[in-house]
């Protein structure tokens, strides 16, 4: 699936539609050129939830959990990683579990410990905003995006 966002207006209608198809337990991983727009996208997920306290980037803390709607979801944003193994110390495995989705920004900082994702949406740059490319590793992954897709 690829769609081209033009404008940060169009992050929340997309958003509502992923929110609604993604279930529990779902890994989304964002990749992407610095500044290309995955905690924007993020953020729109959050705020689709229905989080309303202020979202920041987890750049210093590699996590923050929100509940919303008897949902938790975990947003790791890997940037400022130095090493894969650090995310052993954050006790990645409880974060990883059948209820919680997990978004993580920059995954390929540690693709050695992570486990797979359902999704990977790469982002980048386009004369006319910004590129979203997903690409389905699971199939709750290819049931989310074939549901999109129709959309």
């Amino acid at each position: 699936m690829q769609c081209l966002i033009t404008n940060e207006n169009e992050w929340l209608p997309l958003a509502e539609a992923w929110i609604k198809l993604i279930p529990p337990g779902f890994r989304l991983y964002l990749s992407g050129e610095l500044g290309a727009g995955k905690t924007t996208f993020t953020r729109s997920l959050l705020r689709q939830w229905g989080i309303v306290e202020a979202i920041k980037s987890p750049t210093y803390t590699l996590v923050e959990t929100y509940e919303a709607k008897n949902q938790v979801i975990h947003h790791f944003d890997l940037y400022r990683l130095q090493s894969p193994l650090e995310l052993h110390y954050l006790g990645l495995e409880l974060y990883f579990n059948q209820e919680a989705i997990v978004i993580v920004e920059w995954p390929e900082k540690g693709t050695e410990v992570l486990p797979a994702a359902d999704m990977l949406c790469t982002l980048s740059y386009h004369p006319q905003g910004r590129l979203l490319h997903c690409v389905a590793y699971s199939p709750s992954g290819r049931l989310v995006l074939e549901r999109l897709e129709k959309k």
